[in-house]
């Protein structure tokens, strides 16, 4: 397993599988991805975590969010929740069908349980 925690300097580090850099290169875009962590509570109280990567919102304050960077310098928008359970270095892939694809984080089974649920 993978060390749980953020190195140089708050810096993240992302690699791309294929799927994803090419995911990438299809869908350009000026501003940051980020990596979004979103919690909710449902009627009964229980708390439901997610996590996705979405464009940039013109309402994101970049100063509240951590930074993690691509192999080619590419940036990427961190909640600070998830920050501070990734490992220092993850990956993105591409899942979902046809016009469903979107990017993912590539994570193992134990470090996805660490990020929802700790």
């Amino acid at each position: 397993m993978r060390p749980y925690k953020v190195v140089q300097d708050g810096i993240l580090q992302v690699d791309a599988d294929a799927r994803a850099r090419a995911w990438l290169d299809s869908h350009p875009s000026t501003e940051a991805r980020v990596i979004a962590y979103e919690v909710t509570r449902c009627c009964g109280g229980a708390k439901i975590c997610s996590v996705r990567v979405r464009r940039q919102y013109k309402g994101d304050d970049a100063a509240t969010f951590s930074t993690a960077v691509l192999g080619d310098g590419t940036r990427l928008l961190v909640d600070r929740r998830a920050a501070a359970r990734l490992p220092s270095r993850f990956a993105l892939t591409v899942r979902g069908l046809g016009p469903f694809q979107h990017l993912d984080l590539d994570l193992e089974g134990e470090q996805w349980a660490a990020l929802l649920y700790d």
